[in-house]
């Protein structure tokens, strides 16, 4: 229940005022011991919440998020400060008045400790980090569940590195029953994600997984298609793993769809889902366009009673803004908000889970990119925040030490950020067969690094999974590594001879080298043997993995060529406001918006269709990677597909193929929006927009996003992400165009409420 404090500001209003969009803050004349309401009094005449967020946010080490909202330091003189004015405040004044009302925010203050926050509420922020700082993790437990989430985002703002990474080798919160989370421990998260959701691509990456003797925490795989049966195949190929090798109490699986979706699974499938997973956001408004409530999280924590395996988040500072609903905070509180959201239903959990709360959260800190933060500083900073709210919220935080092919992070530059980072002693990180992920186009973390990590600070994996690992034969009684390190074919091996099949050594071997082939062929990298060091790839896939990189880079600065435009039928091209690609890229959201001239040209059409407006819009946006637009085979094969599937089906769409240059995700709303604007509001509409994806694999692969509603909802301004439906990774490599034009019906007819056929993954053997 709240306390006293917490009952007086129930009724604090909903909405305030956001920062000043993209300007930088500047703070003069602050008096020596000044505290941050007394500069607000004494620069305003009064408590302004506006300045509040900004020096809160000015605060912060420099990222360019908080400088595109508005909340950024002008210099480092006013960073210096904002710290000082931050550091004299009082815990209590910030509870009093927090950075942004919401439901979340008042599920923080329902769930922090009234008994505990009243021992610490007269403490300035100066005097509780050094109290972090300089006390032991049981003095520092007493108190903790005492912070809110706003106090427990500032906090770091006043560290240096040094000092967040000295604080994260203080506090640990193992998972119930483990070693995972514990001081010396550093596991993984097993990520086989696919580009075809093929279940083989996803086996056989956890089979090398494990012949690095690496992953722990959870294997959970990112779908392509998020339909019931597809995410049902991609849980059953998992879960035969786990039951094969007789794992079930030491590693859950988890397919990271939404997690409605994972729940219609597990009913129509029971036994399919074990760790239920979902993204969190840091306020209420960001959370609807995750379609997610603080209800429905609650609920499906309640779902988990008398289970072992609870709920798996996933978090990372900028979803809030790129979304634009930061509603004027900076990045970090926001994130420290989402760590509240997960204490409470922590919280929940432990009610109905009798061994104990079992949670853990991801933080993916570089994967949006460069409109988040640039460089390789950053994401190290950036991941040492998170690392330190987390734990101090009293979680199991892991990480992705991740950075997308557009930022200006390379690949030793990740193995430069591990070692920074990794004195910190996060939980566990991500893990896969190399540092590009096959599906998600992003620079990650691969199995030999974890060997790397582990080698070099000492890091053990869970020990019952390393006794797995020893039962397997890639670890010996002595803790070394044996001759069958580094080979999946041995892997396969003994998951073959644990089904009771018979077959020779030899035959099991031939079998799995074609598969091997099989999976590669479909653009799955599979780490075999290593290079000179054992956490070195061998050379061949070194090159390959570096010959990727340098594609994506060409591939970001790619356009759609007059010639190409020329080739589509019907053609209309537009403009966005981004002025080139570097624009583009830097400067997300002007790809959103709509030039003059563009808007004057939608009009045009929309006049042109009178009273007889079309069912349908097809959008094509060059997106992040032109080239998968262009690439022979790709967007040709789709739209003839497409358009006759639709002819089929009775619906008429517009004759004309909107071609964008310089479109990103809601460019598609936006023309919908202006086309749509006299629609029946009682019939449905759609736009169907193609955009190139983020380059990094070997596909130059594209998507469909599928946004289909009524008139009223077009005319009333209100589409988002929330409402539209993916179909993704889309080549002549991948998902093959015909077959993700038929998929696309298949999503469309649902979405209207239709009776479908079942998902394309149906039937495959």
């Amino acid at each position: 229940m709240m306390g006293a404090a917490g009952i007086a500001l129930a009724g604090y209003p909903l909405v305030v005022r956001s920062a000043a969009a993209g300007e930088a803050i500047r703070i003069k004349n602050a008096a020596p011991g000044e505290d941050l309401f007394a500069y607000i009094r004494s620069a305003k005449g009064k408590f302004d919440q506006t300045l509040y967020q900004q020096v809160i946010g000015a605060a912060n080490d420099f990222k360019e998020g908080d400088l595109t909202i508005g909340v950024g330091a002008k210099d480092e003189a006013t960073r210096k400060t904002a710290r000082e004015l931050l550091a004299n405040t009082t815990i209590k004044d910030l509870y009093e008045h927090p950075v942004f009302v919401d439901d979340l925010q008042k599920l923080i203050w329902r769930t922090t400790d009234q008994a505990q926050y009243e021992k610490v509420k007269d403490w300035t922020m100066g005097e509780l980090k050094e109290f972090l700082l300089t006390q032991s993790e049981s003095e520092i437990k007493g108190m903790m569940n005492g912070l809110t989430s706003d106090t427990i985002g500032c906090v770091p703002k006043l560290m240096t590195n040094e000092e967040l990474i000295a604080f994260g080798q203080k506090i640990f919160n193992p998972l119930p029953g483990t070693q995972m989370g514990s001081k010396g421990y550093m596991g993984a998260r097993i990520q086989p994600n696919s580009p075809t959701d093929h279940p083989d691509d996803v086996q056989w990456q956890t089979f090398n997984a494990f012949a690095y003797a690496t992953g722990d925490i959870v294997i959970g795989t990112n779908p392509v298609d998020s339909q019931v049966v597809s995410v049902a195949a991609v849980e059953e190929a998992l879960k035969d793993v786990v039951d094969t090798f007789k794992l079930n109490d030491i590693i859950p699986w988890c397919v990271l769809s939404h997690i409605d979706v994972q729940a219609e699974v597990a009913q129509q499938y029971p036994g399919s889902v074990e760790t239920m997973f979902q993204s969190l956001a840091g306020t209420d408004d960001c959370n609807k366009t995750f379609d997610v409530t603080i209800e429905k999280i609650l609920k499906y924590a309640k779902s988990k009673k008398g289970k072992r395996y609870g709920l798996y988040f996933e978090t990372g500072q900028g979803s809030e803004f790129t979304n634009g609903v930061e509603n004027g905070v900076d990045m970090m509180v926001l994130e420290s908000r989402k760590y509240g959201f997960s204490r409470a239903v922590a919280m929940e959990l432990a009610k109905v889970q009798p061994q104990g709360a079992w949670l853990h959260v991801n933080d993916v800190a570089g994967f949006i990119g460069p409109e988040v933060f640039k460089t390789r500083e950053q994401l190290v900073r950036c991941c040492l925040e998170d690392i330190a709210m987390a734990k101090l919220h009293g979680l199991t935080i892991g990480l992705d030490i991740c950075s997308t092919l557009h930022m200006d992070v390379t690949l030793d530059d990740l193995n430069w950020c591990q070692d920074q980072i990794m004195p910190a002693n996060p939980a566990y990180l991500i893990a896969l067969p190399t540092k590009n992920d096959p599906m998600l186009s992003y620079l990650s973390t691969a199995f030999q690094d974890h060997v790397r990590i582990r080698e070099k600070f000492g890091y053990k994996v869970n020990d019952a999974m390393w006794d797995f690992y020893q039962r397997l034969g890639v670890v010996d009684a002595n803790n070394n590594y044996t001759e069958h390190f580094g080979d999946p074919l041995w892997v396969y091996y003994r998951y073959c001879q644990a089904k009771g099949d018979k077959r020779s050594k030899d035959e099991i071997y031939a079998e799995g080298r074609n598969k091997v082939k099989e999976v590669e062929v479909r653009g799955v990298d599979i780490a075999i043997g290593h290079g000179k060091q054992r956490w070195d790839l061998n050379p061949e896939l070194e090159a390959k993995v570096k010959a990727l990189y340098k594609d994506a880079k060409i591939c970001l600065k790619a356009e759609l060529t007059p010639a190409f435009v020329k080739t589509i039928p019907n053609a209309v091209a537009i403009r966005t406001l981004s002025k080139d690609r570097d624009d583009y890229i830097t400067h997300p959201a002007t790809g959103e918006k709509l030039s003059p001239q563009t808007i004057a040209a939608l009009e045009d059409l929309r006049d042109s269709w009178g009273a007889d407006l079309p069912k349908g819009q097809i959008v094509i946006s060059d997106g992040l990677n032109a080239k998968a637009i262009m690439d022979e085979g790709h967007l040709a094969p789709y739209l003839d597909e497409l358009r006759k599937l639709l002819a089929e089906a009775n619906v008429p769409m517009s004759e004309k193929n909107i071609v964008v240059t310089g479109g990103r995700v809601r460019a598609g709303y936006r023309i919908g929006e202006l086309l749509f604007k006299n629609a029946d509001p009682h019939a449905f509409r759609g736009i169907l927009h193609i955009i190139g994806e983020r380059p990094g694999t070997m596909h130059h692969s594209y998507s469909v996003y599928i946004t289909v509603t009524k008139g009223t909802t077009w005319t009333a301004k209100k589409i988002d992400h929330d409402i539209t439906k993916l179909v993704c990774n889309i080549a002549d490599t991948a998902l093959d165009p015909k077959d993700a034009a038929r998929e696309t019906i298949t999503i469309i007819r649902e979405m209207v409420g239709k009776k479908v056929n079942n998902s394309r993954l149906l039937g495959r053997s």
